[in-house]
Parts: C-alpha cells; structure tokens; sequence
C-alpha cells in the first residue's frame, strides 16, 4: 500500500496495487495517473488514517510485496518530537508487519526537527519491535531543487529510505 502518487511501472508489469490517503480529495480526482490509465480493477483505494489502518491490515495478516510508507510531518515542532518518533515507530513497525519476507519498505520523513539520528534510531526499534531485519538499499534525501543550506537547519527536513525487511528474530544471526 502506498499514500500517494505511486508509479506506473508495476501495474504494467500486471502488479496490483492500492493508496491509503487520509483525504479524498486525491483518490476523488478524475486526473489521478491510476484513472487516466484505465486501471480497472487491479487497485484499491482507501481513504482512511494510516495509523490507524496499518495495525489493522496486520491483524488481518495482509502482506505485501512492497510497502511505501509517506505519512504527513508527524513532527511540527520541537516539542512534538518525542510524541512524531512514536507515531513514526508505529507506523514503521506496522508497516514493516505487513511486508512479505524478502520484500521491500520505502519510509520517510519530512520534518526537520525529526533528524536523520532521531529517524535511524526510530527504524531500529522498529525493527526490534517487529521482529525484523533490515537491509538498507537506498538513503536519500530532499532532490537537488530544494538543496540543504548548512546555515539553515530546517532545509533538511526529508530523509528516505528504502530497505529489504527480512523475517528473522532481531540480532539472531539467522
């Protein structure tokens, strides 16, 4: 399940695929890519809150082959950093719950006040949490277009990742 604005290339490759947005507003759009391609059946959309919903495609054992996680700044200030990590753990552990072993997690951020230690070390407890492991294969952060200024601390404010999640008790060696 991705939030928004997935790609086209594995519904050519005859993949299904679905969004969870929290508004309508998006998924309702008669340009939507997935709507001007004729998609048809294959999709699935939801408008629902993902932290919300994520617990409960686990419970129901949903798994997936590729799990794009993008949810809005959890982390707007300062002060709500502490509450943003939580959110971000919740999210990530639940996603990182509904992936097929061997299959692939996309997360991000995109507050500044949440760092790229603070957003690791999140990923880590995860991981613990969800009785995973993971295999980094891509870090990224915001694209050329909206370069980080050294002397500006909130232009770093994306940090992306992609990993392999591997079912394996956490740190067994297995």
């Amino acid at each position: 399940m991705a939030e928004k604005n997935t790609g086209l290339n594995g519904f050519v490759a005859d993949a299904s695929s679905g969004e969870v947005d929290g508004g309508k507003y998006f998924i309702d759009q008669p340009e939507h890519p997935w709507m001007r391609n004729e998609a048809g059946t294959r999709l699935r959309f939801v408008t629902a809150d993902l932290v919300e919903m994520l617990p409960e495609m686990e419970k129901a054992g949903e798994k997936f082959d590729v799990v794009i996680l993008d949810p809005p700044a959890f982390a707007k200030s300062r002060q709500n950093v502490k509450n943003a990590e939580k959110g971000y753990r919740k999210i990530n552990r639940a996603g990182m719950r509904i992936v097929k072993d061997g299959g692939y997690l996309a997360t991000c951020t995109c507050s500044h006040f949440m760092t790229r230690e603070l957003f690791e070390d999140m990923l880590r407890k995860a991981a613990r949490d969800a009785h995973v492991r993971l295999r980094q294969i891509e870090a990224r952060t915001q694209a050329p277009d909206h370069p980080i200024l050294w002397a500006a601390e909130e232009s770093s404010y994306l940090k992306f990742y992609i990993f392999q999640v591997v079912s394996a008790e956490y740190g067994s060696g297995k």
